[in-house]
């Protein structure tokens, strides 16, 4: 059975309102992702992390200082004589009272606990530069597609317009009876196969437009225009060889770095917890000032004392929370372990993904001028009486495939630039990129 609550839920809050971008539009890639980087709430959510993993430094280091607490207590009392019976008059005292305790020796627990605490540090600072570096892949990958579909649109009516050129065309040879009612509908089938492309570019366009703006932290509905890049895109290649790029991913990457922070201080928790059970020794005083309502005169009191706690039988709690620790910190070696092999796989990937992408492009180049050549003069075979309404129809086609090829490579390398460095944790892979500042 679906479960249904019986008090009123609380409301979803929305976002904090993140700032307004500038009026001036376009707007570059590096001004989105400024912009990005301060009001994703990805970011925000691990800055805050990170504060308080410096908190939770400070909350070990306490240990390392004495703990003082004051009271005043007020009593009031009636007594009975336990030699002769008599009842003791009612009795108020009053008066303020101060204790303290320090810990002196503990086997290096606390020096444990707070090394603990500042390797969760480190790995909350290395989280949150991870989260920056994701943030500013996932603006390049939404920018790179916003503009890739802008493109796509501006092809696909492109094609419409040629269709309707062959419509045109078609019509005019049927009026003349050089052609057949066939080949106009052909080419109205092909008017119409070019409207639907473009209505579907359209509407990818408006998604994209919807996720950039999410991702910079803004709401979906926000209108954003965004600086095409300049043609012609003067693409790079990747400086390092791949052995390079794979010891530099251990090297920078902060969610790496982070699980090497993360194992160490299981491991230092884990030290921590099997000197739970050694004895330690506490140095406790205090004093306090008590004053009567009656005549009698005011006591002041003041001790001192030294202790050993011997931990003698806690159940096998400090035993079960040792292997509890120990086995934590194993399992974070592990996960650490994991992470590294995900890192080669992504590095290996992202670096030959970019050399068949960087190939390819020169391919797709050619293409598109050997096909915008056919279609020409097909078009003017056609117009002047010679070749067939299907030539025409296949020329444009593959014009049009053409063309839609060498914007998804173009898109598909500046992608694939992207993820290879977040895959690698830098940004300065390539030896000369024009077009992918």
């Amino acid at each position: 059975m679906r479960w249904e609550s019986t008090t009123k839920l609380p409301e979803v809050a929305g976002p904090a309102p993140a700032a307004d971008l500038s009026s001036a539009l376009p707007l570059s890639l590096p001004e989105l992702t400024e912009f990005a980087l301060r009001n994703n709430p990805r970011t925000r959510q691990s800055w805050l992390a990170a504060r308080a993993a410096a908190a939770g430094v400070g909350i070990e280091q306490a240990d390392l200082l004495p703990t003082i607490s004051g009271a005043y207590n007020v009593n009031r009392n009636q007594q009975v004589s336990a030699t002769t019976g008599s009842v003791v008059p009612w009795q108020t005292r009053f008066g303020p009272s101060i204790s303290f305790s320090y810990l002196l020796y503990d086997f290096g627990v606390r020096g444990y606990q707070i090394e603990t605490a500042e390797y969760r540090l480190l790995a909350a600072n290395l989280a949150h530069n991870r989260a920056l570096q994701d943030v500013v892949f996932l603006v390049e990958q939404a920018y790179y597609r916003l503009i890739g579909n802008d493109a796509l649109v501006k092809v696909n009516d492109l094609s419409l317009k040629n269709a309707k050129t062959a419509l045109e065309a078609a019509q005019k040879r049927r009026e003349s009876g050089l052609a057949t009612a066939a080949d106009v509908y052909r080419t109205e089938t092909s008017v119409a196969q070019a409207e639907l492309n473009l209505t579907r570019s359209r509407g990818e366009l408006e998604k994209s437009r919807g996720q950039l703006a999410s991702v910079v932290g803004l709401p979906v509905n926000k209108a954003l225009g965004v600086r095409p890049m300049e043609a012609p895109l003067q693409l790079g290649t990747v400086a390092d060889s791949i052995s390079d790029l794979l010891g530099r991913a251990k090297a920078s990457r902060p969610d790496l770095v982070a699980a090497e922070a993360q194992v160490r201080a299981a491991q230092a928790s884990a030290k921590a917890a099997a000197r739970a059970g050694l004895p330690s020794i506490e140095i406790n005083g205090g004093g306090g000032h008590t004053l009567f309502s009656d005549n009698r005169s005011a006591v002041s009191n003041y001790n001192v004392g030294l202790a050993l706690r011997i931990p003698i039988f806690t159940g096998f709690r400090d035993t079960y929370n040792a292997r509890q620790a120990q086995f934590q910190a194993d399992a974070a070696e592990a996960s650490r372990d994991v992470l590294v092999r995900q890192a080669e796989l992504e590095v290996w990937q992202g670096y030959y993904d970019l050399t068949t992408v960087t190939s390819s492009i020169s391919s797709a180049e050619a293409q598109v001028r050997s096909a915008e050549q056919t279609a020409q003069a097909t078009l003017a075979r056609y117009q002047s009486g010679f070749g067939t309404i299907l030539d025409l129809i296949t020329a444009q086609q593959d014009e049009s495939n053409a063309r839609v090829q060498r914007i998804q490579s173009y898109l598909d390398w500046f992608t694939t630039l992207a993820r290879l460095q977040v895959a690698v944790g830098a940004s300065d892979l390539l030896k000369a990129a024009g077009g992918a500042k």
